[in-house]
């Protein structure tokens, strides 16, 4: 199966792109939505700052360690996607979270479906293993389980506990913006975005705040304010998947190096 990769070709086309929204700032509407369809009271979205983005990995090794993936598999991946005077630059990528998802559109017996505050999940027990979703997927955003991870994770305790379930061999696996920690931090009344424990593990453990998380619906939230105020991309959105993780384009004179 051919997987969809960023090479140094996409990264110039991402930083034209950039450049040409960054320039063009002042023409765009300062008002971001949530697309259209049925929705629930919360639209989870993440925004990430690739001018902060240090390439360090932090955010890998949290999420391995809070969901206990096996080390050969990443749910979320940081590529390095080349130089911009002379300072490396990075493009994390999780999944997408999309909005029509052609993972979900694909799947031929429900395993992968959508929650009501835009989180795109799997069934593990109703997955029969067929792989559709990951030939479906444009972002390479799922990982194939060949096998059952039974042994330690290298990742914790020193990057974070495992919060759910190994998934079972034979079944492809993928970010999920860490819904635990989302439910039971709002049982706990607690803010996701604000407050860590109700927040994604790779948000929390970035240690130069590349990644925010929040309520797209709440017009008071950081995510809300970020993308009014400042222009940003999401990748491939010429395919309609509407995703719910936005980029912020490199600032060539505000990027952090590691």
């Amino acid at each position: 199966m051919a997987q969809n990769k960023f090479n140094r070709r996409d990264f110039i086309k991402l930083s034209a792109v950039g450049v040409a929204v960054a320039a063009g700032a002042k023409f765009l509407t300062k008002e971001v939505k949530a697309s259209e369809g049925a929705k629930g009271e919360h639209q989870w979205v993440m925004v990430i700052d690739q001018s902060k983005c240090t390439g360090c990995n932090q955010c890998q090794m949290a999420c391995n360690a809070n969901n206990d993936i096996n080390p050969d598999m990443n749910w979320t991946k940081v590529l390095n996607v080349g130089e911009m005077n002379g300072k490396q630059v990075y493009l994390p990528r999780p999944c997408m979270q999309c909005e029509h998802a052609p993972c979900v559109e694909v799947c031929p017996v429900g395993a992968s479906y959508y929650r009501d505050d835009g989180i795109v999940m799997m069934d593990y027990d109703k997955c029969i293993g067929c792989r559709y979703c990951m030939v479906a997927c444009p972002y390479d955003a799922r990982s194939f389980n060949w096998e059952k991870f039974e042994g330690e994770n290298p990742y914790v305790p020193q990057y974070g506990e495992p919060e759910v379930e190994r998934r079972p061999r034979g079944v492809p696996e993928k970010c999920s913006f860490c819904y635990q920690r989302i439910d039971r931090g709002m049982e706990l009344g607690l803010v996701p975005g604000e407050d860590p424990a109700a927040t994604p593990a790779c948000v929390v453990a970035c240690p130069t705040g590349a990644r925010i998380f929040g309520d797209l619906n709440d017009p008071n939230s950081r995510v809300s304010q970020v993308l009014r105020e400042n222009p940003s991309y999401r990748l491939r959105e010429n395919l309609g998947t509407n995703p719910r993780v936005y980029y912020l384009p490199v600032d060539e004179n505000a990027i952090v190096e590691g």
